[in-house]
């Protein structure tokens, strides 16, 4: 059934009591199969995937390669990497090689011509929240990181890939009372020809992973019979608890909080149960009462304030690294810089996106593209 060019997405069918079943296969208008006629007695969940041509994509504001492993995953083909953090493109060029020769590495989007970027059919960003987040001083485009927009706008409006995905803090709607998206930046996208949808997605309902991260997520294409075809995934059941995330036998005695701490006897008093995960806010403790991780952010290893931290028996420390990584859905094999400083790889992993819930986008573009 496999076509040139074309890549299985996957498929999966969860049932119980099958008593009968057909299955019958139809291409699908762009190229790909559905699946269809199916027969079960108390049908569970049939979940369908697409058999999707390749695509090619472009991966700005990259920081390691979360939404490149996402894009991947549903089919796509890197061809160009935008980061201007070294530390970062440190990180990401480890896990990374570039797929081909024709594949490019840039720094500064500002310095990137449009002339340099390769063709491509989606552009891909999750560029700087600062600007637009509680945490940060709220400026949005009048920040010099709010201008990175424009920059997207101008390659948009170059290149005219088939679709794009934008990923930012939810602050970006209310921003300015929601005048600075609604009036100004959703209608510099729709002026360079694009149809926009936008949602707030949470990592925990919509991911399968437990971290409470809202975030907001843009997509539009040239084509408004796609953007109409184009579905937001749909909530999913949280099945991962967690304790499945958690590597207690890889932590180290700098993980771990002691009297050497002077807020050691405050954090000791109030990490009471070993179901969830606090943090430390510089002077109180704050309880996750839902029991999922609390959104991993940017500013984690600035001062150690905002790494979440946890009750193991008489003990108690931070996550490390490695399982803020896994809190973001990256895969256990995803490599760490030797010798990189910890308070690098916490910014990494608070700056990046939820790769699983990346996938599941991604996999819905690649079905209307």
């Amino acid at each position: 059934m496999r076509q040139p060019g074309a890549c299985l997405v996957g498929w999966s069918l969860v049932a119980e009591g099958v008593v009968d079943y057909q299955i019958g296969w139809r291409w699908w208008p762009g190229g790909g199969v559905l699946m269809f006629s199916i027969e079960f007695d108390r049908v569970a969940r049939i979940d369908t995937y697409f058999l999707m041509k390749s695509f090619k994509f472009i991966d700005l504001f990259a920081g390691i390669g979360g939404m490149r492993l996402g894009f991947e995953s549903a089919g796509g083909t890197c061809v160009l990497t935008c980061e201007i953090d070294s530390h970062a493109a440190e990180t990401y060029k480890l896990n990374h090689a570039s797929p081909s020769k024709d594949h490019v590495y840039a720094k500064d989007i500002f310095d990137l011509k449009s002339s340099d970027v390769p063709k491509h059919d989606v552009l891909v960003a999750g560029f700087p929240c600062q600007p637009f987040s509680i945490a940060g001083l709220r400026k949005g485009l009048k920040d010099k990181r709010g201008k990175v927009f424009e920059e997207i706008v101008r390659i948009l409006v170059d290149r005219k890939p088939v679709a794009f995905l934008l990923e930012n803090v939810k602050g970006m709607l209310s921003h300015n009372g929601g005048e600075t998206y609604n009036k100004i930046m959703k209608s510099m996208l729709e002026d360079a020809g694009y149809t926009v949808k936008e949602t707030v997605l949470n990592s925990m309902t919509h991911a399968n992973v437990p971290q409470n991260r809202e975030r907001l997520f843009i997509v539009g294409f040239r084509d408004a019979s796609k953007s109409e075809a184009f579905q937001f995934p749909e909530k999913i059941k949280l099945t991962k608890a967690i304790e499945d995330l958690l590597r207690h036998e890889e932590a180290k005695e700098r993980h771990f909080y002691t009297e050497r701490y002077d807020c050691y006897e405050q954090i000791k008093r109030e990490l009471k149960s070993e179901e969830t995960l606090y943090q430390w806010r510089r002077q109180y403790v704050r309880e996750n009462k839902s029991n999922v991780c609390p959104t991993l952010t940017a500013n984690m290893g600035a001062g150690g304030h905002n790494v979440p931290l946890l009750k193991h028996g008489s003990k108690i420390r931070k996550l490390t690294p490695r399982e803020c990584g896994l809190f973001q859905g990256f895969p256990e094999n995803f490599k760490l810089p030797a010798g990189m400083a910890e308070s690098r790889l916490y910014h990494q992993f608070g700056n990046s996106v939820t790769v699983p819930l990346i996938s599941r986008i991604a996999q819905q573009i690649a079905k209307v593209l």
